[in-house]
């Protein structure tokens, strides 16, 4: 007999958010805020660590949040590091009341643009500020706005059907399970010890009305929602063909080679973006994000086309190799290309980056490294949002390379969005399938066309270099509300 013959209106959750990423928590937050309390977050890790990389929250994320609930985004206000005036530059004397910039640079040293990273400037023109946060600080702010048993680690969700009988959704659940390494991570993710006595895994299901997927890039509610489906071939990221090659820190430089460096590139700024201003139209054309960390101390983020198959070998001296080939093949001169030359291998990262294309019928601009799903996908198919009961936010739905600081922003938008439209459906013991159809239509359709603006800017190399598509592009996605 189904364990569905003993269930009480008690055992239904109204709303279940698989994935306790800062997106899923602010979702979970804003239904809370608007009153629709029966809910429960999980996530799949073994317990909450701090991994995941520091990042913006920009205006438009900033504003979300503040919409979705004023206490916890004065909590993450407080907990972020904000960006003031704390590292000025060295050269005082021509550089009095100005503050810290982040500067895109051509190789010969000149300025092509600029944005400021102080709170205050960002509050200035566009109303609020810019917030710079370690991930998992983030989370864990958001994490304490929420009541301890409302969020659940070690519940890896595995299955999601939907039960119209009860008229709910049933997602199946394993628990004490070895660490499963995830290939998308933005991070460095700990490998389970092959020695260590791991504990039976033990499955449960849970039930609610609504079931909001935020598991991030590699999300297994997607994966659900598009199996046997003429979706299922995108229920997988796929490889945008770019990816980061970085150094910590290259200590204890030559003097020469710091002071020639330091000449041509940092007089102005410590973190500025450099690149072949003249190779603006190719895809390929790498940058390479240069941060002064003291003095003799620099580190580097380049974003390159690199294909997927070098990454798998996991061979570091492989990658510096390829690195210093693309860097010369752009025209970066020797004082780059030596500073890459004499990164310890110990100290080298890499990280490939994935997307979810939110419609199929523009094109987006991928180098010939990508590694795209080779469907005969219809040239008028998007990739629903939605399915029944079930629907998807953040990087489950849009995920993206990082390169505009948007994954977090767009996922607090959706957020919002999302609990809006939820909220306004009214007395939660009545919601039927029509009301949460129109609800997921309604809440699509007011996101979809700014994501694919977004995924646009993101993938097309020379947009932020034009002053005026720079100025377009921060009216349109800062100055929302």
């Amino acid at each position: 007999m189904s364990d569905a013959n003993f269930l009480t209106e008690q055992d239904i959750y109204d709303v279940l958010v698989v994935g306790a990423g800062p997106v899923g928590l602010a979702t979970a937050i804003g239904l809370r805020k608007r009153g629709i309390e029966n809910i429960l977050v999980i996530d799949q890790t073994r317990a909450f660590r701090p991994v995941g990389q520091v990042i913006d929250l920009l205006p438009n994320g900033l504003k979300a949040l503040k919409s979705l609930d004023p206490q916890a985004y004065e909590a993450v206000k407080k907990a972020g590091i904000k960006i003031v005036n704390s590292n000025p530059p060295q050269d005082e004397k021509n550089s009095q009341n100005q503050s810290p910039r982040w500067v895109h640079k051509n190789l010969k040293g000149q300025t092509l643009n600029s944005f400021p990273l102080s709170y205050e400037e960002w509050f200035n023109k566009y109303g609020e500020g810019r917030i710079s946060i370690p991930w998992y600080q983030l989370q864990t702010t958001l994490r304490e706005q929420l009541p301890s048993d409302k969020v659940k680690a070690n519940h890896r969700c595995i299955n999601v059907v939907h039960e119209p009988e009860l008229n709910c959704v049933r997602v199946d659940c394993t628990s004490n399970l070895e660490a499963e390494i995830n290939p998308y991570a933005h991070w460095t993710e700990v490998k389970p010890d092959s020695n260590q006595n791991t504990q039976p895994s033990l499955t449960k299901s849970i039930r609610a009305k609504l079931v909001i997927g935020a598991d991030g890039i590699n999300s297994r509610v997607r994966q659900s929602l598009y199996n046997n489906s003429p979706y299922e071939g995108m229920a997988k990221p796929e490889y945008t063909g770019y990816a980061a090659v970085g150094c910590r820190e290259v200590a204890e430089l030559p003097e020469e080679l710091f002071k020639e460096i330091e000449a041509h590139f940092l007089t102005d700024a410590r973190i500025l973006t450099l690149l072949n201003e003249e190779n603006l139209s190719c895809v390929e054309n790498p940058r390479m994000l240069l941060i002064q960390r003291q003095k003799n101390v620099l580190g580097y983020i380049i974003h390159l086309a690199l294909p997927l198959e070098l990454l798998k070998e996991e061979s570091k001296s492989s990658l510096k190799k390829e690195t210093l080939e693309s860097l010369s093949k752009a025209n970066f001169p020797h004082a780059l290309t030596e500073l890459v030359k004499l990164s310890p291998l110990e100290e080298l990262y890499y990280r490939p980056y994935y997307i979810h294309r939110t419609s199929f019928s523009e094109t987006l601009p991928f180098p010939k490294t990508a590694k795209l799903n080779q469907n005969n996908y219809d040239s008028e198919m998007s990739p629903p949002w939605s399915k029944g009961r079930v629907v998807l936010v953040g990087d489950a739905i849009h995920g993206m390379p990082p390169f505009l600081a948007q994954g977090a922003n767009q996922g607090l938008e959706d957020a919002l969005a999302l609990t809006t439209v939820i909220a306004n459906m009214g007395d939660k013991n009545h919601w039927d399938d029509t009301q949460i159809n129109q609800a997921f239509t309604d809440y699509e359709s007011l996101r979809r066309s700014l994501i694919g603006y977004i995924q646009q800017a993101v993938l097309n190399p020379i947009l932020f270099y034009s002053p005026q598509d720079w100025q377009n592009y921060h009216q349109k996605v800062f100055n929302k509300g």
